[in-house]
């Protein structure tokens, strides 16, 4: 008897022990794991990370971490941030450093709830720089340490450390006249992260001003409370007036600002940095429709500016991070002149000598330090596959080549500011992130964050098989299949496809996704397909400039494709088939859905664009021009003049705040097709993002998750 019951009580361990399958409420709650994100010390022997809830110091030389400061010892000391009346519109894009060195690399400045603490190495001891209910935002620590910017009501102020004292820098900022504080567009599709840019003499600062007076007010509004408010947000839609935007340089102790350069609505300025020795500032500047840029210097005394190079493109020029000055002559530069692909050259200013230092048919995704002393740099790129993330190392001249990461999937890398060390965070389709530090010969020195197994072993992943598609007209297509659970090849599944399909975005990547709804899908017996069309990124220039003055048709020509190889394995059911993406995504389901609903049952639409006329005018006017001078791609690229086409199952879902992608895009389509007779499902949120999060995204997925079962069945 005894043994029948350790048995029994064996059986029911080993039963509780295995993998559950996914649910869109698993899913909802997840969050993907992330890696380290150092900061490092200005001797490059030590950084600091996040980690939960505490700041950590790892030592170079004694290869340990110690904790160095809890965050609630910071933000108890802070002073409460005063509740603003109305929601205020800042771009995701917008980095704000939580923590800085001082150059002794004896303390740090960190950013806690709004207010700024000096932390010391030695003993984690904290002084408070700064305790008020107004949050000072962007903080950035002059290179000599002796200071510390900020930005504040909409002008630029700075605090001498030793003294405590604060100095007013510009005057006249207001809502609309922003000093040192970016729009809304620039950070989203310029990726511009700062508005202004101590010199590394810490004698000056350049800053840009945001004139918004003449940009677009789009009228959101908050209707969850008791009385309505209004909340709205300066919004650039296509065609209409930019923000004027100049640049100006002003004393880090105070004085008249010298303003060096300025655009308005027809030109961007896209890049600010200064050159070393502290005279020269470099500015990137781009057409209106971006298809011309020119990088100049400015002396910030004179004024005099100095042509450095230019690019241009019949499509449109990428914009990117990836250059370094070595001096006022001489730069390290990213430009896919020579054959569409991002490569790196050795440039004289202002000649055109660019000396290539890498070359291929594969992208340059980063780069990562330069060693100016070595002449050697460090880079990311796909050169073994554009599914792949890899570390390389080269000499200026291109010798000595040498790949430092080995594992197959996606690596990061952090590096020391002398390029000896790096922290890398890898991870693949099978393999959640792990990180490292390691020496610049790629060797391994320790392990800051272990694989996280415990989501493998509570839930059931299934595998995704990375799948090369053939194209009619000889390429090929990358994409990624997860099939059903308890797959039997015997059967005839239900597939949904996962499209994005837009530029400067990649949905077929060797890197971890952990609980996506997806793998819910999969638990629900739904094949599931996604594929990188033309226009995506990481396949080079010609290969995304293929969506050139028109959105949706390549696309849809691709994953059309794509669905007709998948149909030819035989386990999918082609009456059977749906699609879902949000935003451009959103987009691609409804082109689809309107252009090709004798291959789309049912398709659920987040967030589309539906009229780009109303999508940004920085987006949207790189890939289509400006609506004045392409009306009938405007036209011809927008689902809502096609509602009388629908013939599938449709699902829209929208954030009725979405500062991206705005609801007047779902409204619009919804006229339509109501208009046209149509029958949709809608899902709608309050909330002001792009996204759906928190709570109610457990809703959202299962509703979603419902639509797919009603509409296309499943097989299990």
């Amino acid at each position: 008897m005894r043994e029948v019951v350790v048995f029994l009580f064996a059986a029911l361990l080993a039963i509780a022990a295995d993998p559950k399958p996914v649910t869109p409420a698993a899913a909802a709650e997840y969050r993907r794991p992330s890696g380290v994100d150092p900061v490092w010390s200005p001797d490059s022997k030590s950084f600091v990370f996040r980690d939960g809830q505490a700041i950590r110091l790892y030592d170079i030389a004694s290869r340990q971490t110690r904790e160095l400061v809890a965050l609630k010892a910071l933000t108890e000391r802070a002073a409460e941030p005063a509740k603003p009346s109305r929601f205020h519109w800042e771009n995701r894009g917008i980095r704000e450093r939580e923590m800085q060195w001082l150059p002794s690399a004896k303390a740090i400045v960190a950013l806690a709830k709004g207010d700024l603490f000096l932390v010391y190495v030695a003993d984690g001891k904290v002084e408070q720089l700064t305790r008020t209910a107004e949050i000072e935002h962007d903080p950035k620590v002059s290179p000599d340490g002796t200071r510390v910017a900020y930005q504040l009501n909409h002008d630029l102020w700075v605090l001498d450390i030793a003294p405590r004292k604060i100095h007013r820098l510009t005057f006249g900022g207001a809502e609309l006249v922003r000093n040192a504080e970016l729009d809304w567009v620039y950070p989203e599709e310029l990726a511009l992260s700062t508005a202004y840019w101590w010199s590394p003499d810490s004698k000056r600062i350049a800053y840009l001003q945001f004139d918004l007076t003449a940009v677009m007010s789009y009228p959101h509004a908050d209707l969850t409370g008791l009385r309505p408010v209004a909340e709205a947000e300066r919004f650039p839609q296509a065609g209409t007036p930019n923000p004027r935007v100049r640049l100006g340089v002003v004393g880090a102790a105070g004085g008249k600002t010298r303003w060096l350069t300025e655009v308005g609505s027809d030109q961007l300025l896209a890049r600010v940095d200064w050159i070393p020795e502290s005279q020269l500032v470099s500015v990137i500047r781009l057409n209106r429709i971006q298809n011309r840029m020119e990088v100049f210097s400015i002396n910030a005394t004179s004024g005099k500016m100095q042509p450095v190079l230019k690019e241009s493109d019949k499509t449109w020029v990428n914009l990117d991070d990836d250059y370094r000055y070595l001096s006022p002559t001489e730069l390290i530069w990213s430009s896919e002149r020579t054959g569409g692909f991002s490569h790196l050259y050795l440039v004289k200013a202002g000649t055109a000598e660019a000396k290539p230092i890498t070359s291929g048919n594969w992208v340059v995704t980063g780069l990562a330090c330069v060693d100016e002393g070595e002449r050697r740099l460090y880079y990311l790129s796909t050169e073994p596959s554009p599914l792949e993330r890899q570390l390389w190392t080269v000499k200026f001249d291109g010798t000595d080549k040498r790949r430092l990461s080995t594992e197959p999937g996606t690596h990061s890398a952090s590096f020391s500011p002398d390029c000896k060390y790096y922290v890398s965070t890898h991870s693949s389709i099978s393999e959640p992130p792990r990180a490292a530090v390691f020496t610049s010969a790629g060797t391994h020195e320790k392990t800051l964050k272990e694989r996280d197994e415990k989501i493998r072993e509570e839930y059931t992943i299934l595998d995704s098989k990375f799948v090369q598609a053939p194209a009619k007209d000889g390429d090929h297509f990358w994409a990624r299949l997860i099939k059903p659970a308890n797959f039997d090849a015997s059967r005839k599944y239900p597939a949904v496809v996962m499209v994005y399909g837009g530029p400067h975005a990649q949905m077929v990547v060797n890197a971890w996704k952990g609980l996506e709804w997806e793998q819910a899908l999969a638990h629900k017996g739904f094949v599931v397909w996604a594929l990188d069309n033309r226009g995506s990124n990481y396949r080079g220039h010609v290969w995304e400039s293929r969506v050139y003055r028109r959105f949706g048709k390549q696309e849809l020509a691709d994953q059309l494709e794509g669905i007709e190889f998948l149909n030819a394995q035989g386990f999918v059911d082609p009456k059977r088939i749906g699609i879902y993406g949000w935003s451009f995504g959103g987009f691609m389901t409804l082109y689809s859905l309107l252009n090709a609903p004798e291959t789309f049952k049912a398709g659920i639409a987040g967030a589309p664009v539906t009229d780009w006329r109303n999508y940004d005018s920085i987006y949207t006017e790189r890939y289509l021009g400006l609506p004045s001078e392409n009306d009938e791609g405007y036209r011809l690229s927008s689902p809502v003049h096609q509602a009388a086409n629908l013939r599938s199952a449709l699902m829209l879902v929208h954030n009725f705040e979405d500062d991206n992608v705005l609801f007047q895009h779902t409204l619009k389509m919804m006229d339509a097709l109501q208009r046209a007779g149509k029958q949709f499902d809608l899902l709608l949120y309050p909330q002001k993002t792009h996204h759906v999060s928190g709570t109610v995204r457990k809703q959202m997925l299962e509703s979603m998750t419902s639509f797919f079962l009603r509409h296309l069945g499943a097989d299990k």
